[in-house]
């Protein structure tokens, strides 16, 4: 025999409660079965509120008593023909006008007592199972009633019952096994050992219910039938790429649906595990779907990790001080006063120093525990042996369970790390020894980027998302998001590497949506979707969000995004950049961004800071890391200054060549930012701050390029005329110079003896920068190891697809860390 239980969105309405017959009809080709059933859905809540509102004494508990008399009308009048209905009818009518009766009793004695919210809540199960008895009838199934009252007997603790087993099964067997009758069963509720009460067992008390039914008659299934396709990696409303799990162990299902998984009810397991009868949890509307086996042993997995897993809204006490230390009893005080306070813990951790105490309770119950402590170590408190008792609310408990963890190192490790590299504090720990369990408990507002971030460390260890947030689409923003789109598909399925788009901003404004914006349409989403213009509210926004893996890619030169890093990186959001802002400001930021990056996991990738996207900065880093000693660094690091002093000549004069550059869009829109070599001059000064080096702009010695008329010029009309009047006399002698002695001009930083400058230089045919023509970068490293041949990096130094690429590597770079 199987038993079958379905729960209240599989007896929803009428059509619900038809895919469900149609299921026991194809079980019962096979093999006989015993069916329970819920309340139809949603109809026990509203059992409970209508109760409610008439104990206050307010009959606007009939609008409610309506609604449910209507539900069940309409599921008997679309599911029953007229020749059963009518029978149905009248067996429901009596149920309702018991209902309103005890509803007006309620309203008149201004009371809800636990025994009559039992009663109360039993009338769902018995309403909808004679309804679907009477339906599976209907079709040709020889089914009956069963009102579980008769043979699940318990004590009289109303609420939460507890079940006189043998006294139960004794009857199950006796009234299930002497017919031949497929049996409907109402779940959920039950009645003490002399009828005289109808209670129930708690709410999600009809899985309890079938698997009293499964063990009594030694079934040899149990089938949990609910909306989703079993038992979840995750809970999929919290955690999109949650999954279906094929197989786990009882002690596994038990630890899940304790820690909030809602398909199965804890208690469920242990009658099951008990006659050691597999339990299915399957999908009425996917019945073709494998579902989840629990079994005894689970050897049907390659995870160690079979679920991850929350309570929600969880509060932490602490009861520390010295005199707790080496006192022998104060555990067995403290949780005799929480036990007499009937108060469940549901997580308590305790250090070896046994300093302190810390357990979790639920919120409802924090006033009571604490009055309890307070006055069960009044004395100790009173002369400081134990310190004022804390509590800390708004947390959340999120657990990792396998059996598989069990002797194998690294699992704890991996679990903590990942929640570090994110950014997430941990309150409190707890593991048992049978390592079935690891337990954090963490603040409410990082829970979903908790469970996502376990989620995706241990079931898609293979793939990792990136949300990523980009400021700035101009031509290197907008370069960067075309990249994106073109390579995403690929890097899906040749990486394992999800970026995904979560945030624009630009001077049109701002969009988040945190599923990923299209980034075939972007523009018109801003526009048409978007919010106004503001920095600091798409920065709030991106923070609150707190999404796994945030990354927030700066494609400005703007000052004022570049100050936003702190904020960021404190909230463990990577931050990419090649705005040169953040790294070349005063050396006391510099440290702090760079020491904020270091203390929360959080990346700070700047490779385009200096040569766009030539590796320049993690070839830099990487021979310090080996050991390696820098003696010099000389670079031409300014693809425009070097495109106008490559094309300078006796035939090509300076200020026609400066104007060329503009044209081609080399330089800046006013030249005379690049060539007052303070932008070459940042990128020096970084890669000296790279050294070790801990000086600040100021400290560099810069050469401007042009004459003190040209620095002095407001509009770039003056200046295409200074240049003219004053420029082009002296480099057309400097170039005179360098042609007759065969020499070229070019603008070179340089990093020696921990001095670091810019200048303007004639170099001979046998320097490496000789023939670096156009807008080429090239930065020579002479190290000890490489001090005969220096090691050159050489590239496109400038240009918005090679710069895009760099940023776009560091974001790569990112989700590979």
């Amino acid at each position: 025999m199987r038993v079958l239980k379905f729960g209240g969105t599989s007896v929803q309405n009428a059509e619900n409660i038809s895919k469900s017959i149609e299921i026991c009809k194809q079980t019962l080709q096979h093999e006989p079965l015993l069916v329970v059933v819920s309340a139809l859905g949603g109809i026990t809540n509203k059992l409970i509120e209508a109760s409610t509102i008439a104990a206050t004494g307010s009959a606007n508990y009939e609008a409610l008593f309506n609604e449910i008399t209507d539900r069940h009308y309409q599921v008997i009048e679309d599911l029953l023909s007229d020749s059963v209905r009518t029978d149905c009818l009248n067996y429901v009518d009596t149920l309702l006008t018991e209902f309103n009766e005890v509803l007006q009793g309620l309203r008149l004695i201004r009371e809800l007592s636990p025994r009559s919210l039992d009663l109360i809540s039993s009338f769902g199960e018995r309403l909808s199972t004679y309804i679907i008895a009477k339906a599976m009838q209907q079709q040709g199934i020889d089914a009956d009633y069963l009102d579980a009252r008769e043979v699940i007997k318990t004590d009289n603790t109303f609420g939460a019952a507890k079940v006189l087993i043998d006294q139960s099964y004794a009857l199950i067997q006796q009234k299930v096994s002497t017919s031949k009758k497929t049996f409907v069963a109402t779940g959920f509720i039950a009645s003490t050992a002399n009828d005289t009460i109808t209670i129930t067992l708690g709410r999600g008390g009809s899985d309890y219910s079938a698997a009293l039914f499964a063990a009594a008659l030694k079934a040899s299934v149990l089938e949990i039938w609910t909306d989703v396709d079993g038992m979840m990696t995750a809970d999929p409303r919290k955690v999109r790429k949650a999954y279906p799990i094929a197989h786990v162990s009882y002690a596994e299902a038990m630890e899940l649906s304790h820690f909030g998984a809602k398909v199965l009810e804890p208690r469920t397991v242990i009658p099951a595990m008990t006659e050691h009868i597999p339990v299915i949890i399957k999908n009425t509307f996917n019945p073709t779907a494998a579902g989840t086996h629990i079994t005894f042993e689970n050897n049907h997995t390659k995870h160690k990790v079979q679920g991850i897993s929350s309570i929600d809204d969880v509060s932490l006490i602490t009861v520390q001080g010295s005199g707790m230390i080496g006192e022998a009893g104060i555990s067995m005080r403290l949780f005799r006063a929480i036990a007499y306070a009937e108060i469940n813990v549901i997580l308590i951790t305790q250090g070896s120093s046994e300093h302190s105490i810390t357990f979790a309770i639920l919120p409802k119950d924090v006033k009571a525990a604490m009055e309890a402590l307070n006055k069960e170590f009044a004395l100790e408190i009173q002369t400081d042996l134990i310190d004022e008792i804390r509590v800390v609310n708004d947390l959340s408990i999120i657990a990792a369970v396998g059996e598989k963890m069990k002797n194998i190192p690294g699992v704890a490790g991996k679990f903590f790390n990942t929640l570090g590299i994110n950014g997430i504090n941990i309150h409190a720990i707890a593991q048992g020894a049978s390592e079935l369990n690891i337990s954090a408990v963490v603040s409410s507002v990082n829970r979903n980027k908790a469970l996502n971030a376990l989620h995706e460390t241990f079931f898609l260890s293979n793939s990792k998302t990136l949300n990523v947030f980009v400021v700035g689409t101009g031509v290197i923003g907008g370069e960067l998001l075309n990249q994106i789109k073109a390579q995403h598909d690929t890097l899906i399925e040749q990486n394992n590497i999800d970026v995904r788009v979560v945030g624009i901003s630009n001077i049109d404004g701002y969009l988040i949506q945190e599923k990923g914006i299209d980034l075939g349409n972007w523009e018109q989403e801003i526009k048409t979707k978007g919010a106004q213009p503001d920095l600091k509210a798409f920065v709030k926004e991106i923070k609150d969000l707190n999404l796994r893996n945030s990354v927030f890619v700066d494609n400005t030169a703007s000052y004022d995004v570049a100050n936003c890093y702190e904020e960021l990186l404190e909230k463990s959001i990577s931050v990419v950049t090649p705005n040169k802002v953040a790294n070349a400001s005063d050396y006391e930021r510099y440290k702090n961004i760079h020491k904020l990056a270091a203390e929360t996991g959080a990346r700070f990738y700047y490779e385009t800071n200096v040569g766009a996207g030539l590796p320049v900065i993690s070839t830099l880093k990487d021979l310090i890391k080996s050991g390696d000693e820098i003696i010099k660094i000389e670079a031409i690091l300014s693809g425009s200054l070097n495109f106008i002093f490559s094309n300078c000549s006796s035939s090509k004069d300076f200020s026609t060549t400066v104007k060329e550059a503009r044209q081609k869009g080399y330089t800046e829109p006013d030249p005379k930012i690049d060539l007052s070599g303070k932008d070459v001059a940042r990128k020096i000064l970084i890669l000296s701050r790279e050294i070790g080096c801990q000086y600040n702009l100021e400290d560099v010695q810069i050469e401007n390029c042009l004459s003190p008329e040209s620095q002095k010029t407001e509009t770039v009309e003056q200046l295409w005329e200074t240049l003219e009047k004053y420029d082009n006399a002296v480099y057309a002698e400097k170039i005179k110079v360098a042609e007759a002695s065969g020499k070229r001009i070019k603008y070179i930083a340089t990093y020696e003896n921990g001095t670091a400058r810019t200048e303007v230089k004639m170099i001979d045919s046998t320097h490496p920068f000789y023939n670096i023509m156009g807008s080429d970068n090239i930065i020579s490293f002479t190290t000890a190891r490489y001090r005969t041949q220096p090691l050159i990096v050489i590239g496109p130094g400038a240009g918005a697809a090679v710069t895009a690429a760099g940023v776009f590597a560091d974001i790569i770079r990112i989700a590979n860390f």
